[in-house]
């Protein structure tokens, strides 16, 4: 092999080595990364972009999603911050996948005694946020599998993440919030399902979001664990229900010591008068922390005088706050931990 050929491939490699480096730093800044389905991005799906996202990251990087359907199962590693996925059109960018609790997967190369499991509920996620810091805005998360099973849409594992302007469209088990001592703020979002829709042991604060409940059953089946002060709270929001749905419960203790609390929220008529229940559980009654306060709407309690006694009913175990105790719950209390964290 003659010198010179040796020199032109070694030249060869060190420009292809180069160019592969280069081409993995080249989203190494805090610009914007655009996914696009029509290929007029840099991306064409929403996992690439995440994919070249530098770990523990020091600034702000947004990732833009131009209208479109993303058909898509997602997860945010817990190695990635600072990230924020933006959409272009809460209504027209939609993040969907179909996977439900009891489809079956082969297991065979974990098993030779059972060699098909059922997914389970902590499987089916259409996006998995692991990372924390992490911002989601103005993008609807979709699971829309039939109504076979648990199926979520949104699983939330990182502490301090925010979910702003979003959809979050399911059945059973949309929301999972789940991470004990997590933190997460939602704020003007649309969340629908059917059966406990918003559930999980994280501390979550619900700001002017629509809960909109597509069958007769629970919205909340917190499992706040006993040494944690918050779990969910709802605040200013706007409880409605598809037209036949005559009969919600606000929640049930999927652990006993579920902490929810409902206060300036506008309660539509869907709401039982008893509020809450114990999950057929009566010694639920005496650990489950379920609070209302300055509720409105035909499902709210107490009624002003003269406007009926259909909301009379609530459960002895429940609290109605004070004027004073209500005041003092606020975001700077509630997600007081190690660290202080305003959204």
């Amino acid at each position: 092999m003659s010198k010179r050929f040796t020199l032109a491939v070694l030249f060869t490699l060190y420009c292809s080595l180069f160019t592969s480096f280069a081409g993995s730093k080249s989203y190494d800044n805090p610009d914007t990364i655009v996914v696009a389905r029509d290929g007029t991005g840099q991306f064409r799906t929403v996992g690439e972009a995440i994919e070249v996202c530098r770990a523990f990251m020091d600034y702000h990087k947004v990732i833009f999603v131009k209208k479109g359907t993303y058909k898509e199962k997602l997860v945010i590693p817990s190695h990635l911050q600072n990230i924020e996925i933006l959409g272009e059109d809460v209504e027209k960018t939609v993040i969907t996948y179909d996977d439900h609790a009891n489809i079956l997967f082969d297991n065979s190369q974990l098993s030779t005694i059972n060699s098909q499991l059922k997914l389970g509920t902590f499987r089916t996620y259409t996006l998995k946020v692991e990372g924390s810091d992490i911002t989601l805005r103005n993008i609807t998360i979709e699971n829309n599998a039939a109504r076979l099973g648990q199926a979520v849409a949104l699983h939330i594992e990182g502490d301090r993440v925010r979910v702003i302007g979003c959809r979050l469209i399911g059945h059973q088990d949309t929301v999972y919030t789940g991470k004990a001592r997590s933190r997460v703020w939602f704020q003007d979002c649309y969340i629908c399902g059917t059966t406990d829709f918003i559930f999980g042991p994280a501390t979550a604060w619900f700001e002017n979001c629509q809960i909109h409940s597509l069958a007769d059953s629970y919205i909340t089946a917190a499992s706040t664990p006993q040494d944690v002060d918050y779990g969910y709270v709802f605040n200013r929001c706007r409880l409605t229900a598809d037209e036949a749905v005559t009969k919600v419960y606000l929640g049930r203790p999927w652990r006993p010591y579920a902490y929810t609390l409902f206060m300036n929220c506008e309660l539509g008529s869907h709401i039982c008068p008893e509020g809450w229940e114990n999950w057929r559980n009566p010694d639920n009654e005496l650990t489950a922390r379920y609070y209302e306060y300055g509720n409105t709407g035909p499902g709210a309690y107490p009624q002003p005088k003269g406007k009926g006694a259909e909301t009379s009913g609530r459960v002895a175990w429940s609290h109605q706050l004070t004027k004073r105790e209500a005041q003092a719950i606020t975001p700077a209390l509630v997600f007081r931990s190690e660290t202080t964290w305003l959204p």
